[in-house]
């Protein structure tokens, strides 16, 4: 594998099959990282970026303020992501301080950790009564029947979506999560459907509020504009729409392909998956979601970023405007960081993992990804202790893009 390392200026970026981030992504970030730090490929729009591999690299550009995350600061022509409209793009996915730090404290409260572990029951209930549905079968498609709807169970609960909006929501997630380029009007369609999907929900919750997160955040906005806001914070509409977007994409594809990810290594790890059923209840696999969430995490790149000014990472001047991309799934497996970082062991202690970012943008639903992996998991362990795999490993099929690490589906039989 080529290395561009010491490429200092804008150019095209050398050969590069960015499938083999897809077919085998651990072993082709090995070889980036060993080839060095930083390196030009073709991003997931299909523009030139800089793709940086190792941990220390990656730890610190994740928290340097001269990377912007939002889009106006990417050089004209460089730079083409999702297609959203205003409504749904005023998110913290695109903010930078001080608008970042505004909305963000609105939210934070929802996530504190009093509040996610009062979650804990509810989250469990939704678990069992998806096993109950599926148990006497004998054989599911685990990402169909647990993973998928587990979380977006758990975060229409906390936004307050009623039962009978959820139906949908999934297929308009999956279109944009992983759009199909010989059908692009699937995934136009789903950003319509959410727009109005979103619109709506914020109209029901303004004429009948309940006892959510979205209602209280809607009460933050108006309140505001009526002169009435605490601390000088303020949401507008499009912020407010754009905030229970991410919250709800976020809070399902992520947490759905860490489930995914985690039963998957437990198959393929069979005696682990004895010793984590010995350590039931869930407080005692946290350690090992930990585990599965840096061994193979959901996000295998953080959020694109563009220089404010030119700035050096590994050595390597990259230019502003540029889109920078951190690689998690590299940095997470360099060894110049953790000892047998391909080794699988929830005792080994791997404090400092980046899986869920790090710094102001770190993932702002983490402690309730981590509640509901590790209910979901022990969950799974108590009920169906002989859990297997229903197809050979070959036929297991991936999410086909380099921004997410997840199953399409997990046939699995007990």
């Amino acid at each position: 594998m080529q290395n561009t390392a010491n490429t200092a200026v804008p150019g095209p970026p050398e050969p590069f099959d960015t499938r083999v981030l897809l077919e085998d992504p651990h072993t082709a970030y090995a070889e980036l990282r060993e080839a060095g730090p930083v390196h030009r490929i073709p991003g997931p729009d299909g523009r030139p970026a800089w793709l940086v591999t190792r941990y220390d690299d990656v730890r610190r550009a994740l928290a340097d303020p001269r990377l912007s995350l939002d889009k106006s600061n990417a050089l004209p022509g460089n730079f083409r992501g999702f297609a959203l409209p205003p409504a749904l793009d005023a998110n913290l996915l695109n903010m930078d301080p001080p608008d970042h730090t505004r909305v963000r404290r609105l939210v934070t409260k929802a996530f504190t950790p009093g509040r996610v572990e009062r979650m804990r029951e509810p989250v469990r209930r939704a678990a069992d009564e998806l096993l109950d549905a599926v148990e006497p079968a004998g054989r599911a498609d685990l990402i169909a029947a647990y993973a998928g709807p587990l979380p977006i169970t758990v975060i229409c609960d906390l936004l307050g979506v009623p039962q009978r909006d959820r139906r949908d929501f999934r297929a308009w997630s999956d279109a944009l999560i992983a759009p199909d380029p010989e059908r692009p009007h699937v995934a136009k369609e789903a950003v319509g459907n959410m727009l109005r999907f979103y619109t709506g929900l914020i109209a029901s919750k303004r004429e009948e509020p309940g006892d959510d997160l979205l209602s209280d955040l809607i009460a933050v906005r108006d309140d505001a504009v009526g002169g009435a806001g605490e601390g000088g914070d303020r949401l507008t509409e499009d912020e407010l729409t754009s905030l229970a977007f991410l919250l709800l994409m976020a809070g399902y594809e992520n947490v759905t392909h860490l489930i995914g990810n985690a039963v998957l290594s437990l198959l393929d790890h069979p005696p682990l998956l004895r010793e984590l059923r010995e350590r039931l209840p869930p407080a005692g696999i946290a350690a090992a979601v930990e585990e599965f969430a840096r061994h193979d995490g959901p996000a295998p790149l953080a959020i694109r970023r563009f220089p404010l000014e030119d700035v050096e990472i590994g050595g390597v001047t990259v230019p502003a405007g540029e889109t920078v991309l951190l690689s998690l799934a590299s940095a997470n497996r360099d060894p110049g960081h953790f000892k047998e970082p391909d080794r699988l062991d929830p005792d080994f202690g791997r404090l400092g993992h980046l899986a869920f970012g790090h710094g102001i943008h770190y993932c702002l639903g983490a402690p309730l990804a981590r509640l509901e992996a590790e209910t979901a998991l022990a969950a799974l362990l108590s009920r169906l202790p002989r859990l297997r795999l229903d197809i050979s490993h070959t036929e297991l099929r991936r999410r086909p893009t380099i921004r997410a690490r997840g199953l399409i589906s997990l046939p699995v039989a007990w």
